[in-house]
């Protein structure tokens, strides 16, 4: 599955991290719940938008194909890209396990992935890891080359502030055991702010901004218009990537 890449925009640490995990991808009660949880208010979001029925996606970082399914149940013909070929391997068995058509996977970077495929997405999709990786601008760059004109790009993040730190690291990875524990670096967060220059800078326009909530009480995560931790942005491109 591997193929050659000349764009490593990868921390080889957290390829690591996720293939040690591999095997959980599809257990909804496992390190991976809070993805299984969220993933209806991110297609939710997407297909409100972009009226995935028909189109032509990418999934950048697709790791076990969570998203990437749900965007091709929801009528779309999908590729899911990702450099943790165990990812890979787990989210091309379960494709084939319930035997859903029209997704395929690929282990190659996104950045040789627009050199090779530009102009060539309706929409394009990069969720939850822009905090995972050295050059999210060359992350933001390629998603935004591989979108036709006037198509979209959605991002999920987490926002670099101490209200992001205590909920997403300390809460989370420490204190309720929602996550492994080193599963982010804060370091790593992207600021909205941020995120809007990088977008501008690569000729996406964001459209909204959304947030993501959890109450632990309930154990119900929902959207909401605050964007202090986790959040979501709808792009349209505008123009050219040059």
């Amino acid at each position: 599955m591997s193929e050659h890449s000349t764009h490593v925009n990868v921390d080889p640490s957290e390829i690591d991290k996720f293939s040690q995990l591999a095997h959980k991808w599809w257990d909804e009660e496992s390190e991976f719940k809070p993805l299984h949880k969220i993933n209806p208010l991110r297609l939710q979001y997407i297909d409100g938008y972009a009226q995935l029925n028909g189109k032509q996606v990418v999934d950048v970082g697709c790791g076990g194909g969570i998203l990437t399914e749900a965007l091709t149940k929801s009528g779309a013909t999908t590729l899911g890209v990702d450099l943790a070929e165990k990812s890979l391997k787990i989210a091309q068995l379960h494709a084939l396990e319930t035997e859903l058509q029209n997704v395929s996977y690929r282990c190659v970077s996104v950045e040789d992935l627009a050199a090779e495929q530009a102009g060539q997405y309706d929409v394009v999709t990069c969720m939850e890891m822009m905090e995972h990786v050295p050059d999210p601008a060359s992350v933001i760059r390629s998603c935004a080359q591989l979108a036709k004109d006037d198509g979209w790009v959605f991002f999920s993040t987490i926002n670099r502030n101490p209200k992001a730190y205590a909920q997403t690291i300390l809460a989370a990875e420490y204190i309720m055991g929602l996550l492994p524990r080193g599963t982010h670096d804060y370091k790593k967060f992207v600021t909205p702010a941020e995120m809007a220059r990088m977008c501008r800078q690569a000729g996406l326009e964001i459209v909204n901004f959304t947030g993501f909530t959890y109450n632990p009480l309930s154990n119900v995560y929902s959207l909401c218009d605050s964007i202090d931790v986790n959040y979501m942005a709808a792009c349209r491109k505008t123009a050219l990537v040059l």
